[in-house]
């Protein structure tokens, strides 16, 4: 994971699961997780994008 990665990660989780891996559910998932609180889109964001 390159460092720009990281920053979108922690700063717009959505954001950084689109890019990696478009609109889908994956997204939706991240969408949903950082509405209902920061800290576990971020959590999800790492997870999807560490993969």
């Amino acid at each position: 994971m390159s460092l720009i990665t990281i920053i979108i990660n922690i700063l717009l989780p959505p954001l950084a699961v689109f890019l990696k891996h478009g609109l889908g559910v994956t997204f939706l998932i991240s969408l949903l997780l950082t509405a209902l609180g920061w800290l576990p889109g971020v959590i999800h964001a790492f997870y999807v994008n560490g993969k």
